[in-house]
């Protein structure tokens, strides 16, 4: 593969725009025809009807159930499988794919809120993504950005932000986007300082360097004001800590290239996962980019997707292809083919544990690109590690809802909930890759593709 510099940034550039003119949520829409995959699990409708008033479901049906209200603009998914709009899970909009993250930050912090993120947050809605959870970013930018997307002034999914990492020290040059934690009261102090804020939920990393009174106190302020935790499970006793001071959600498959998880791990994770009092204990592996990089590795030319760029300057786009001109070289990923032999093993011993597995990418991370990722991601588990189709499309739907308690507005679709719905021509059921194909994009009631 040749890459012709001139000629692609040239067709960028014309598919670039600022933003993309959002018209309001149509009064009643009807989709009608296609086989509709609920997010509940069930057996799927099939001629389906989904009537949508404003921003919300009023109903769901078939064609020999439900009338289609007279007029209603009438969507045809004829042909076509309809499904929750899917959820991201680890998502990072301040990164774009570029392999050299001090170069990024250095040259590009000044542009996060106003081009680099909201180019992301669109590249992800036109894949099909209408909820993500942005799991580390600037605290005043991806709120702001936050704020833009709900307002309609962006388009960008539905956004759970954390704002910084808490950790026990911020990477040097990485200040912005990571606090520091000295002692339980500071722990508690910048717990407090972040919902005041109004992140979401959350994020705690490197808790293997805190001590055991900094990981509770993090932990437990977060629950007192009702906000889930999410941590980084990379090494034996991040994850220790995360499940004995009652972590939510665990980020990664974690491990290097160790074959397995040890028993003492997965024992820690049986007991948890039996207290049915407490609910589903998460985990997001993220497992596509390491999976996929020795195909992408050899075989770049995905890299060449429009796509990928969507939203972004020509300049910026030049700058990020430069920078994986020899994918082999990058340091980010040495270890990586050491590590792929592992994933199948580890990632089997977490779904037979009985925790609920998300699909949530990583996306941003080096020659992984925001219109790509969750698709590829659901492509790995059912394609190379048997997950039933339908258990992949609820783990990128219903599952991530409820993980941040918000399943009674979004990830199923049914009477009350936003309209957040997608539609792709073909079976998804059957072939599930059909998702990077996405053929209409609803959310909130307002049609986007």
């Amino acid at each position: 593969m040749r890459f012709q510099p001139r000629s692609c940034l040239t067709i960028l550039a014309l598919l670039w725009a600022p933003t993309l003119a959002i018209a309001g949520p149509a009064k009643r829409l009807a989709l009608v025809g296609g086989t509709l995959v609920d997010g509940f699990g069930g057996k799927p409708i099939r001629n389906s009807v989904v009537i949508v008033e404003g921003e919300r479901i009023t109903a769901v049906g078939s064609v020999e159930s439900l009338e289609v209200p007279a007029g209603a603009e009438v969507v045809s998914t004829e042909g076509m499988t309809v499904l929750p709009g899917l959820w991201d899970a680890h998502v990072h909009l301040n990164i774009n794919g570029h392999t050299d993250y001090a170069y990024w930050d250095k040259t590009y912090m000044a542009k996060f809120r106003d081009v680099i993120m909201p180019a992301s947050a669109k590249q992800l809605l036109m894949a099909g993504v209408t909820s993500a959870r942005e799991v580390g970013a600037p605290l005043d930018d991806v709120l702001a950005v936050r704020a833009a997307i709900q307002s309609g002034r962006i388009p960008g999914p539905t956004l759970y932000v954390c704002g910084p990492f808490l950790q026990h020290e911020p990477y040097p040059g990485e200040e912005y986007c990571r606090w520091g934690i000295k002692g339980e009261a500071d722990a508690r102090d910048k717990v407090r300082a972040l919902v005041k804020a109004g992140v979401d939920f959350i994020k705690l990393i490197d808790q293997d360097q805190m001590t055991c009174e900094e990981v509770k106190a993090v932990i437990d302020e977060s629950h007192k004001h009702g906000k889930t935790v999410v941590v980084h499970a990379h090494r034996p006793d991040e994850i220790r800590r995360a499940l004995e001071f009652g972590a939510d959600c665990l980020e990664h498959t974690g491990l290097a290239a160790a074959p397995e998880y040890p028993a003492d791990i997965m024992a820690m994770i049986q007991e948890r996962t039996a207290r049915m009092d407490l609910g589903p204990l998460f985990w997001t592996p993220t497992i596509s980019p390491l999976w996929n990089y020795t195909y992408i590795r050899d075989n770049p030319e995905a890299l060449d997707d429009p796509s990928c760029y969507e939203g972004l300057p020509a300049d910026i786009v030049k700058d990020i292809r430069d920078s994986f001109k020899h994918p082999d070289r990058l340091s980010y990923y040495q270890i990586t083919p050491q590590r792929i032999p592992t994933l199948a093993r580890k990632f089997g011993q977490l779904k037979a544990s009985g925790l609920v597995l998300l699909v949530g990418t990583d996306s941003g991370i080096p020659l992984l690109f925001h219109s790509r990722s969750t698709w590829n991601e659901i492509d790995v588990w059912v394609n190379r590690l048997g997950v039933e189709p339908m258990e992949a499309i609820r783990a990128a739907t219903y599952w991530p809802a409820v993980q941040l308690k918000v399943d009674h507005e979004v990830g199923t679709v049914s009477e009350g909930k936003f309209a957040d719905i997608i539609a792709v021509r073909g079976d998804v059921l059957r072939h599930i890759d059909l998702l990077q194909r996405v053929d209409v994009v609803i959310k909130r009631g307002r049609r986007y593709r």
